[in-house]
């Protein structure tokens, strides 16, 4: 068993035991400099970004400009382990069916470097879907992410693509230490502290097989 898939098996017996599975990641966003490549509108990079009560809104957009190609970057204002993009995507003819991933470049991947580097994750969006989509990431290759940038093209009418909303689903070194202690904190539930011991003797099993 490798040590990626332990760690991420850990992770899951504390998510139990905090009652919570991953957070929206909208607050540690630097929404400030979140900014875009081929866009009609460049500042309409920023609108994508919204809080998760306002994540159905198609008021605020972001079109491409020339083609239906765009990239958008979303720097964080901290590391954070990225477990899902949440994505509210153009309609009909608007629809970019394509997205690579590219974690950790200081600057916006543009589009000639996309062509020679190797993203962390190519994916084949949803067509056809009107409300958010949540598109699960490989843990082990989004752990420690100080940014993202995500490469949007092949829309369905192949001249605009169109995004309304983009979102980050996972946890900060803050949210993982709070995971921990949840585990020592003692309870006077007899059936919950039998659960917290079941799930301690899991993860202990896990690691000695680990090894």
């Amino acid at each position: 068993m490798s040590s990626d898939h332990y760690a991420d098996t850990g992770d899951s017996v504390r998510d139990e035991v905090a009652g919570v599975d991953t957070a929206n990641l909208f607050h540690v966003i630097d929404r400030d400099n979140v900014h875009g490549l081929n866009l009609s509108v460049p500042e309409d990079a920023k609108a994508l970004i919204k809080p998760w009560d306002e994540r159905e809104d198609t008021t605020r957009y972001a079109d491409s400009g020339v083609d239906d190609q765009m990239v958008i970057h979303i720097p964080f204002i901290q590391n954070v382990r990225v477990r899902s993009i949440l994505l509210k995507l153009g309609r009909g003819e608007l629809t970019p069916r394509h997205l690579r991933i590219y974690a950790n470049h200081s600057n916006i991947v543009d589009f000639a470097e996309a062509e020679t580097t190797k993203p962390q994750l190519n994916i084949s969006l949803l067509e056809g879907e009107t409300g958010v989509a949540e598109y699960p990431l490989r843990a082990a290759a989004f752990a420690n992410v100080h940014s993202l940038s995500l490469h949007f093209n092949e829309a369905v009418g192949e001249e605009v693509s169109r995004l309304y909303y983009i979102g980050c689903k996972g946890d900060t070194r803050q949210m993982q230490n709070s995971g921990l202690q949840k585990l020592e904190v003692p309870t006077e539930n007899a059936a919950d502290a039998r659960l917290i011991a079941r799930l301690r003797d899991k993860s202990a099993s896990q690691q000695s097989t680990a090894r």
